[in-house]
């Protein structure tokens, strides 16, 4: 089990200072880009040997013929003298899918005569190594750097700085790992009569089978403070061969000819995951007619009839067993679109619907312990259902159910307490669950541990990875922001007051720490989401525990903006709401929406929550009231009929289904 400490998140920047020295330096001490040398002109063909392929929106090139079409003598850029710089920066941004076990390299250096490797950087499954000779005694070091994350078929901009005895790689512009060596990077590694390779070690066996963008030398300092910060930190630029920028046209075809590949792939049906894996896919979303393209978080419109929403009608009234607590729609491949519903009842237990002929209808029932919240989530193509049981037991248990091509079946049960809310998410290709522990059975105590479990791909189950101290947490929200991960709680109650902080953590040396706290007033819900490069996290503030005064159900919920200059969450706009218990964020074509769930405001569960509409630097306006009873979840869909809404009620039997009417 890893239990980390608190950290505040520091933005570092690594410079290396050059000293003077008496010699003169080999180069000039300026970017050598090492991939153009080796390529033609823009209008010039291609070598045959060297396919040009466009991955998520950037182009590379990938060796596909003889491993000596990419190389290049080192006396080209070494004029002044015969030595490798014994401080240096390489840049490489590169795209490759899993590696297993095998070694490709990137590039390497090898004597002309004996093909002797002298330097070499090399990637294997999850690692990156500088492999080097050093001069005299023929002895071969290796730097490895563990847990990189480069092999997940995406774009990474990598830096790798050499200086005395220190090697630090940074990875999208993200923290630098740093690697304190035994012996210094030797100054008297000689080049003379050596050869660049690029993309292999000569031999077809080792070649680099993915894609390569840039690769660049930077002599005598670190290239982080050029690249970095960037507002595309994975395809950071230093220098990327001309012939990558531009696509030369062929005048003698009719059509424009395009001399690349493509590796964009369409999907049509409902909404796939759009996630950093999926990102530049596209999704043609047939009954809108509009064309879609993943940013690695949401779905951007490329091509779209432009919809607007014009009324919401009600559509389906869905009687469940007993009072839903939470409501989860997701879709399963060849199946189609499920709900599961989170039933108060344990004898009845919870609901499984389907959609069929234009509305959900019951297709199985699961036995459930006073269940809270459902989350859907997938590992390797396995289909998963995790339940957070809240039943006031000596042994409280939650369980995962799997997918077995006909109905969910029990998989695995974990110990928790009280629990609330499951978040599923994923962290360089590892899996996790956290679940919000509520409070304890027994003495009621709402100060206890929130677990992080990892999934163990030997034995095929969760285990226990971190945990952190909650306060009655309610509701647990995972976002990412550029090469950074972060999990937020909404702490509801500390046995005192409402009034506490929930915090902010984010993903650091493999354990998650503390980023930020805020203060808040019984928060039951946290949605983060994505407006024009803007990163939000809106809050559900749900009661005020006081000796009188206003209303205590009656409060603002807020939504706040993260800070590019405080590199913090910061208030942006109060919402006033009423018990509010969720928010969802939703599109219909290029408008925003949010919509809250308002479940009491101290004399009736008859409440009216309102959807809210973005209008820029205004924030969020009323536009829509919707009649609900005791609302305590809000899922936003669409299917072949269109796009709805959903709601669950923690106080009747009856949720309901809302159409988005659009123009």
């Amino acid at each position: 089990m890893l239990t980390c400490g608190p950290l505040i998140l520091t933005w570092v920047m690594v410079t290396t200072r050059v000293q003077g020295h008496s010699w003169r330096p080999c180069t000039d001490l300026l970017p050598l880009d090492l991939f153009a040398r080796v390529l033609p002109q823009p209008g010039q063909d291609l070598p045959p040997q060297v396919q040009m392929v466009q991955s998520r929106g950037s182009r590379g090139l990938r060796l596909a013929g003889l491993t000596t079409a990419l190389s290049f003598p080192a006396s080209q850029i070494f004029t002044n003298c015969d030595h490798f710089p014994a401080e240096f920066s390489l840049v490489a941004t590169i795209k490759i899918s899993r590696l297993r076990q095998k070694n490709q390299y990137i590039f390497s250096l090898l004597e002309d005569q004996s093909d002797s490797l002298l330097l070499g950087l090399r990637m294997s499954e999850n690692r990156l190594h500088l492999l080097t000779t050093l001069p005299g005694v023929g002895v071969r070091s290796r730097v490895s750097f563990k847990d990189v994350g480069l092999d997940d078929n995406r774009w990474h901009t990598l830096v790798l700085a050499i200086s005395g005895p220190y090697a630090t790689l940074t990875v999208d512009c993200g923290l630098p790992l740093e690697i304190k060596q035994a012996q210094s990077f030797p100054s008297t590694l000689r080049t003379r009569g050596t050869r660049f390779f690029i993309g292999s070690r000569k031999r077809w066996r080792g070649r680099f089978s993915g894609l390569l963008r840039q690769l660049v030398l930077l002599p005598g300092s670190d290239a982080t403070v050029r690249l970095c910060p960037s507002s595309e930190s994975s395809l950071a630029e230093l220098s990327v061969p001309q012939v990558l920028k531009s696509i030369p046209l062929q005048p003698d075809h009719q059509e424009p000819f395009y001399p690349y590949e493509t590796e964009a792939r369409v999907t049509l049906g409902n909404p796939p995951p759009c996630s950093r894996p999926e990102k530049g896919q596209l999704w043609f979303n047939v009954q809108s007619r509009g064309l879609f393209i993943c940013d690695g978080l949401t779905w951007t419109t490329l091509l779209q009839n432009k919809e607007r929403l014009d009324y919401i009608e009600n559509y389906q009234d869905l009687y469940t067993s007993s009072e839903t607590f939470d409501v989860e729609v997701f879709s399963i491949p060849s199946e189609g679109l499920f709900m599961a519903a989170a039933n108060r009842d344990s004898v009845s237990g919870s609901g499984l619907y389907k959609w069929r002929n234009g509305s959900f209808q019951l297709y199985q029932n699961i036995s459930t312990q006073e269940a809270r919240a459902w989350k859907h989530f997938t590992i390797d193509d396995k289909i998963f259902l995790v339940v957070a049981n809240s039943r006031e037991a000596e042994s409280e248990l939650s369980v995962i159910y799997l997918w077995n091509q006909q109905r969910f079946l029990h998989y695995q049960t974990l110990e928790t307490h009280g629990a609330l809310d499951w978040e599923a998410f994923q962290i360089h290709n590892h899996s996790f669950l956290v679940v919000a522990n509520h409070r304890r059975a027994g003495d009621s105590n709402h100060n206890i541990h929130s677990v992080i479990y990892k999934w163990n791909p030997n034995t095929k189950l969760f285990e226990v990875n971190q945990t952190l101290s909650t306060s009655g947490a309610y509701d647990w929200e995972f976002f990412t922001v550029g090469p950074y991960h972060f999990l937020v709680v909404a702490n509801t109650f500390d046995g005192q007051t409402t009034t506490i902080s929930s915090t902010i953590y984010v993903w650091l040396d493999g354990c998650f720490r503390t980023f930020q706290n805020i203060l808040t007033v019984g928060a039951t819900d946290w949605e983060a989401f994505q407006i024009d490069g803007r990163f939000f996290l809106a809050v559900a503030n749900s009661q005020r525990i006081s000796g009188g005064g206003p209303n205590p159900y009656s409060i603002n919920s807020t939504v706040y903006e993260l800070s590019m200059l405080t590199q913090t969450f910061i208030r942006f706009q109060d919402i006033l709401t009423h018990s509010a218990v969720d928010w969802e964020f939703f599109t219909i074509g290029d408008e925003k929406f949010l919509v809250v769930a308002n479940s009491y405001d101290g004399s009736s569960y008859s409440l009216n929550s309102i959807v809210y509409r973005w209008q820029g630097y205004e924030g969020f306006v009323p536009v829509h009231s919707l009649p609900t009873f005791g609302c305590r979840d809000w899922e936003q869909f669409s299917a072949d009929g269109g796009s709805f809404l959903i709601y669950s009620s923690a106080t009747s039997r009856l949720s309901k289904v809302f159409k988005l009417r659009t123009y």
